[in-house]
């Protein structure tokens, strides 16, 4: 008889984004029909029963929260602003504070619906700054810390090649955010993870956190406790050329995880099949194999 599969929650999936419904590049017409059920099914069928939502933006939180009505007590929502996105407080009508105050009556009014479980995604990212420059990001992720005081969710953060500010910021704040979060999608050095869990955060690790060597042995440090899974669909798959996919090869299981699902190029999609190069939910199985096998532990454990 075929084991049952495990339960798992994608913690990081952007579900709200374009290519789950066929839109490619910003392109105007779709590459193909939109998939997102599929997508879902996909996971559902390797027991991922739980999603939350990235919210980037006003406008992605709001589609987040939108599906998490769809799928009631299968998807939840974040609602923030990626510090990629942190122009948008710049060139927003009516100013950055007006959007301010619209992102804390939707995540106000999510949270109370039992819709919205994490402020975020918001923070700061060094590593992409043709997007929004450094003190753009920090005069927003601080002005969204002051919200998330007021909200009193969980966070859901983003760190990238920025620690020593990101904290710089954060700091201040933790006296009045007893429920702390996620730094998810984790890329740091060891002492960067440690500094983060002696504070109360847990570390998010998905294909991004399993590149390298160096990623891996951070992952193998990251207390299990405190140690989260997640996907950021479409991006941060497990590549061929990853350090993570020779890990997962080596799993009793592993070549046939990665033979599991028939996968095409966008151009060649056809029904119930994956598309090559768009990361997805169900893909979180991987994730799951290779922090096992560098732990030296069982995927149950």
């Amino acid at each position: 008889m075929e084991a049952k599969p495990l339960d798992y929650a994608d913690v990081g999936i952007n579900l709200t984004d374009s290519t789950y419904r066929g839109y490619y590049n910003r392109h105007s017409t779709p590459t193909h029909p939109a998939d997102r059920h599929q997508v879902l099914d996909r996971a559902s069928s390797v027991g991922v029963r739980k999603f939350l939502v990235t919210g980037s933006d006003l406008e992605q939180s709001l589609k987040a929260i939108s599906l998490s009505k769809q799928y009631p007590g299968r998807c939840y929502a974040t609602v923030g602003v990626h510090p990629c996105s942190a122009m948008s407080f710049e060139k927003a009508k009516g100013g950055g504070e007006k959007l301010l105050q619209e992102l804390k009556k939707v995540a106000e009014e999510g949270r109370d619906q039992g819709l919205v479980k994490a402020f975020g995604e918001f923070g700061l990212d060094f590593d992409r700054l043709h997007y929004c420059e450094k003190d753009v990001q920090q005069r927003w992720f601080g002005r969204q810390l002051e919200l998330a005081v007021e909200l009193q969710l969980p966070l859901f953060l983003h760190s990238r090649a920025a620690h020593t500010s990101f904290l710089s910021i954060l700091r201040p704040h933790l006296p009045n955010l007893p429920r702390r979060g996620l730094v998810h999608s984790f890329t740091g050095t060891i002492p960067e993870m440690q500094e983060l869990v002696d504070l109360g955060f847990d570390i998010g690790i998905n294909g991004c956190s399993l590149k390298t060597e160096e990623n891996l042995e951070v992952v193998k440090a990251v207390p299990l406790d405190r140690l989260q899974l997640e996907t950021d669909g479409p991006w941060c798959e497990i590549r061929p050329s990853h350090a993570g996919m020779k890990v997962l090869l080596e799993q009793e299981g592993g070549k046939e995880e990665v033979e599991r699902w028939k996968k095409v190029k966008k151009e060649k999609w056809e029904e119930g099949v994956m598309v090559k190069g768009r990361n997805e939910p169900a893909e979180i199985v991987k994730v799951a194999m290779v922090v096992a096998g560098v732990k030296g532990i069982s995927v149950e454990d």
